[in-house]
């Protein structure tokens, strides 16, 4: 037997159903009974008549009938063939049979239509008999049946699927050991031309060897990792945004990290690199569809807080378009102990932490002035101009001071690389931001003479910018204080010649009419004096550091008041508008500071109206409900009084707009504001326990809302208001009192008005007079009025020698000076009044006669 024809008897199917061609034998004894029953026919024709030889011919035309209808059902049904169609099936089943792998066709019931050999081979069956279907081969392990199972129900539904399955024991008995099986389904696609409706084919295949390469290629792989996690160096992947996508097991365990907790992306470079040391990574730059490479020194940060000294072999591949690629960096670790070299280690780490650690920008330039090496102080100020890519001309380090500035720069550089020893540092800005700038201090560098290339100098840098800032902010300061030390320096005596102005006018006032014709002038004495003593509040806001002295205030009557003083400061082609709301509720606070906010908000929106305006001060209440409503940041629900300050100039941007609270911010030109005047607007309104909030408009104009705490005034307060109401001729009484004033025209007018009003006043010019008048009088006085600042004895000292003889002595002190500045020299939880200067005759019998009255009760 030849072997072409073993091969096809090998590869021949152990079953095919798929056709049913015609038996010619059958043909030939079908033929041979026709004619033998046509002869039959013809000779009993011959012996019998017509009628007994019908019975006959009818039986044999039925038998051919029933032939006839039986061949028609077996056509239809594919039990017979009419035609050589089995030869278009031949390429098909010819592929099928000479397949390794198993091939198995069932039709819609589960019989099997067609298996190949290699299928019998595959399950272990020797004869056609012994081939089962799919679902009975696997039918043994529970786990192996369900997905069985499953492929049944998806050759059911008309689903294409695949399993892989593995067997403790082989199908068939010429192979060992556990198997591992593909098992595949596939719906036969029905066409008018197919034999059979409903066929699915089953591809059986062991994959065993296949399963065995990849668990050899998987080990294989496990061990390549397993050697870079433990290698005696660190490796690290990292994206272009500075999140690690890969760290080996040597370099988590340098750093403190569990590898088996790690996910890509968790951990930055920042994270884990000292503090701005990863600058010097992000700085690698290269050309479009090249890899750069660097060598860098610099510490990691362990989890512990710890540095961990190390050496980066850092390289980036940069794609068609210039954007970098995950980095793969190489990691050294240069702690004590793990570098052969100690010595040249040790000292190459303290050069390296002192390099890019000092806060001094340091940089290295060859003779035509371009940048050569770099810190990481250098490459955070001028990173835009130090390109580190050899592949690109390197920066100019003149480039980055201000244009006009940079001769300096190149002449100091000039000198450097001509061997001059001593060069002067340059002050210069920086270009870009005239507001920025740096002291550079240029160093010759005689090594590398005549070499290509050579360093020429070392340049250190020294950002100045907030060195100048706090020199101007001093300056400006050291000026407030001198005006301040000014300003208190003749605050006292100012206030006396201001009390005597207004304290005469008030005495000439009350001998005139108002139709008398002097009574105008008069009055805009007064008028005057009162300003300027309003302008010398201003003036010692900060130098007296004054706190706050509360009382009940209708803010009505002080807007009316101010806004004589507004009218003045205010510009002439601003108009000042004041709209009252109705019944406004009274509040707690001090009248000068808040005066001093009014003045202050004023001043900044005149200036803010250049071209003329229109400055509004609005008043009215706002009620708990309605603050609850509204959309500010921290404001507390409550009843308030509410002053808007508006004006319609040129407005702030947002970024100003959040920063005008905060101290020498400012605006205006150096030298034109202090940049503490909303400082102390904000600090005045929160200790009376107020808000404020501004809002602004860039073009159409600022407003400033100011919630003040409504205060519910007490009865004592109530009792305090109806004695303030009192006209000027109840201001009367009888009592005793000593008046201590050394400026004669105070004490002159004090005399005079409170002896006026029927008291017995007593003068002294010094304490010690005032002692010897309390010595004469025998202790018989019922108030004392008297001057803080004073010759020989000042008020204080006065108050302790009275309260030896005299404990429960009442006594009012008067002072341009705020109260604070004395108070500290009084014994503690000491009592007394106190009157501001200057003070009008009214304010004077006022403070009196509440004194008075509240000895009394």
């Amino acid at each position: 037997m030849s072997s072409l024809e073993t091969q096809s008897r090998d590869s021949d199917p152990v079953i095919d159903r798929s056709e049913r061609s015609g038996n010619v034998g059958l043909l030939i004894i079908l033929s041979v009974v026709l004619v033998a029953a046509a002869g039959a026919f013809a000779t009993m024709s011959a012996y019998m008549s017509r009628e007994e030889v019908e019975p006959f011919v009818l039986a044999l035309l039925g038998v051919l009938a029933a032939i006839g209808v039986f061949s028609l059902f077996a056509g239809a049904i594919g039990l017979l063939r009419f035609s050589g169609r089995a030869q278009s099936f031949g390429l098909a089943k010819s592929f099928m049979d000479t397949l390794t792998d198993g091939v198995v066709i069932t039709d819609d019931e589960g019989r099997i239509v067609y298996a190949n050999k290699a299928y019998a081979t595959l399950v272990g069956a020797e004869a056609a008999h012994d081939v089962r279907s799919v679902e009975r081969v696997f039918s043994g392990e529970s786990h192996v049946s369900e997905m069985v199972y499953h492929l049944s129900q998806a050759a059911a539904d008309g689903r294409r699927a695949q399993e892989d399955l593995r067997l403790t024991h082989p199908l068939s008995p010429n192979v060992s050991g556990p198997r591992w099986y593909r098992i595949q389904i596939r719906p036969l696609e029905a066409d008018e031309d197919s034999p059979r409706k409903g066929l699915v084919v089953w591809r059986v295949c062991d994959i065993t060897n296949d399963r065995d390469e990849q668990e050899n290629s998987f080990q294989e792989l496990q061990r390549a990792i397993n050697f870079l996690d433990h290698a005696p160096a660190g490796f690290m992947s990292a994206d272009a945004g500075g999140r690690l996508l890969y760290l080996n097991a040597t370099l988590a365990d340098w750093l403190g990290y569990d590898l088996a907790r790690f996910e890509q992306g968790s951990i930055t470079l920042s994270s884990i690199v000292r503090g701005d040391d990863v600058i010097l990574l992000d700085a690698t730059e290269g050309e479009p569809g090249t890899t750069k490479t660097d060598i860098l020194d610099l510490d990691f940060v362990k989890r512990t807080g710890q540095s961990l000294p190390v050496r980066l072999i850092h390289r980036v591949p940069f794609g068609p378009d210039g954007k970098p690629g995950d980095s793969r960096t190489l990691v050294l670790n240069r702690s004590p102990g793990e570098d052969i070299s100690e010595s040249l280690r040790a000292a190459e780490v303290r050069f390296a932490r002192f390099f890019n650690s000092t806060p001094i920008a340091i940089a290295s330039v060859d003779r035509d002035g371009r940048i050569g090496g770099t810190n990481v102080p250098f490459l955070k100020l001028f990173g835009h101009v130090a390109d580190k890519d050899t592949g690109k001309a390197k920066g100019v380090l003149s480039d980055v001071v201000a244009p006009d500035e940079r001769e300096k720069l190149v002449a100091a550089l000039s000198a450097a690389a001509a061997g001059q020893g001593e060069i002067p540092p340059v002050d210069a800005s920086l270009a870009g931001d005239k507001n920025r700038s740096a002291r550079f201090f240029v160093s010759a560098v005689k090594d590398g003479e005549g070499e290509e290339n050579a360093d020429a100098a070392i340049v250190y840098v020294l950002e100045t910018t907030e060195q100048r800032a706090l020199e101007a902010q001093f300056a400006q300061s050291q000026k407030m204080q001198a005006v301040g030390q000014l300003a208190g320096g003749v605050a006292h005596d100012f206030n006396n010649l201001l009390t005597a102005i207004i304290g005469f006018s008030d005495l000439l006032l009350s001998n005139h009419r108002p139709s008398d014709p002097a009574f105008q002038d008069i009055m805009n004495i007064k008028q005057n004096a009162t300003r300027a003593a309003g302008l010398v509040r201003q003036l010692l806001a900060f130098s007296r550091r004054q706190t706050l002295r509360p009382q009940v205030l209708e803010l009505g009557d002080v807007l009316n008041d101010l806004s004589v003083l507004l009218d003045r400061l205010l510009s002439e082609k601003v108009t000042l508008k004041v709209v009252h709301g109705r019944d406004l509720w009274p509040i707690m606070a001090d009248l000068n500071q808040f005066e001093q906010v009014v003045i202050n908000l004023a001043v900044n929106a005149r200036d803010a109206m250049p071209r003329g305006g229109t400055l509004t001060i609005c008043t009215r209440n706002v009620d708990a409900a309605e603050s609850a409503k509204l959309d500010y940041k921290g404001l507390v629900p409550a009843d308030y009084v509410l002053v808007d300050v508006e004006d319609d100039g040129t407005g702030m941007p947002p970024e100003v707009l959040e920063k005008i609270f905060e101290p020498f911010f400012s605006t205006k030109d150096v030298g034109k504001g202090t940049g503490l005047g909303l400082s102390t607007v904000y600090g005045i309104i929160k200790q009376t326990g107020g808000f404020i909030y501004p809002d602004s408009t860039q073009g159409k104009g600022t407003v400033f809302h100011i919630f003040l705490p409504r205060h519910i005034l007490s009865e004592k307060e109530e009792v305090k208001k109806s004695v303030e109401s009192i006209s000027l001729s109840d201001l009367t009484g009888d009592a005793k009192i000593l008046l201590v004033e050394d400026e004669e025209a105070v004490r002159a007018f004090a005399a005079r008005a409170l002896t006026s009003r029927g008291y017995t006043v007593l003068e002294a010019s010094t304490g010690a007079e005032a002692l010897d008048v309390m010595d004469e009088e025998e202790g018989e006085i019922d108030l004392v009025v008297s001057d803080v600042v004073m010759p020989e004895m000042d008020g204080p000292s006065l108050l302790v020698e009275l309260r030896k003889a005299r404990p429960d002595l009442k006594i009012i002190f008067v002072s341009g000076y705020a109260e604070e500045a004395f108070k500290k020299n009084l014994p503690e939880n000491e009592k007394f009044h106190f009157l501001p200067k200057p003070f009008s005759l009214k304010q004077l019998a006022t403070a009196v006669k509440e004194t008075l009255a509240e000895e009394d009760s």
